[in-house]
């Protein structure tokens, strides 16, 4: 969804989703009312994130804006790739090509798989005796 020269966009990852929205700026990058480095702590989830602004080389183009519910800190730092990505295209459609290619785009499907019953968990099972 486009608003004059704010762009935005929804990510998924896990249980994560978020809200993004790309804004003309200096790079400066909020997520829900705090800064990148208080919210973060980890830089993989840092770096992470600002992928998608740094291989397109937009970083000091946009200011990013974020709202994030659920999941943990790792699922939320793919959510906020997978928005930034798709915000960016809105932004520019010749980028598609470049974060396609490097699998920004892609939604990563995997999620976490259900208890099944007569066992213990997903997969494992309760401890087998013969007698």
């Amino acid at each position: 969804m486009e608003s004059g020269n704010i762009f935005y966009a929804t990510g998924k990852r896990k249980e994560s989703v978020a809200k993004v929205w790309l804004m003309p700026g200096d790079g400066n990058i909020t997520i829900n009312n705090r800064a990148i480095d208080e919210y973060f702590d980890i830089r993989f989830s840092k770096d992470l994130l600002t992928a998608p602004l740094k291989l397109t080389e937009k970083s000091d183009i946009f200011d990013v804006k974020v709202t994030v519910l659920g999941g943990g800190k790792t699922g939320q730092a793919g959510a906020i790739k997978h928005g930034v990505a798709k915000a960016l295209v809105l932004a520019d459609p010749e980028l598609r090509g470049v974060l396609k290619s490097a699998g920004f785009l892609t939604r990563d499907a995997r999620k976490k798989e259900r208890k099944k019953f007569g066992k213990k968990g997903a997969r494992a099972s309760f401890q087998f005796s013969k007698r």
